[in-house]
């Protein structure tokens, strides 16, 4: 299973989504899934979507200053929203909505 949680206002897509509970969504991947394709059978707007981590690593931002904070980065260039990044049994996602700012560390 591949977890993907959701935070701030994307967790609207949810009907399942309590406030005070964290919203996690688990997706059965298939060989050929990547980020995008698992947004998009989820039914996530990509542009609704501020932050995005695979396994603790940030993969994408929509903030400039993001690669300052020492956060790990799964890739070089975070503003990078190609997406077609593979995922697999185990992998975690998290998904912050643009109402969700990432503070530094």
């Amino acid at each position: 299973m591949v977890e993907i949680h959701v935070y701030g206002k994307l967790r609207q897509h949810f009907e399942e989504s309590r406030p005070g509970q964290d919203t996690v969504v688990l997706v059965e991947p298939d060989p050929q899934d990547t980020v995008r394709s698992l947004l998009e059978a989820t039914g996530i707007p990509v542009d609704e979507i501020s932050h995005i981590f695979v396994n603790a690593k940030l993969l994408s931002t929509r903030n400039s200053m993001a690669a300052y904070y020492g956060y790990p980065q799964a890739g070089a260039d975070l503003t990078d929203w190609g997406l077609d990044v593979p995922v697999g049994d185990g992998d975690r996602i998290g998904l912050f909505g643009r109402d969700m700012a990432i503070l530094g560390m």
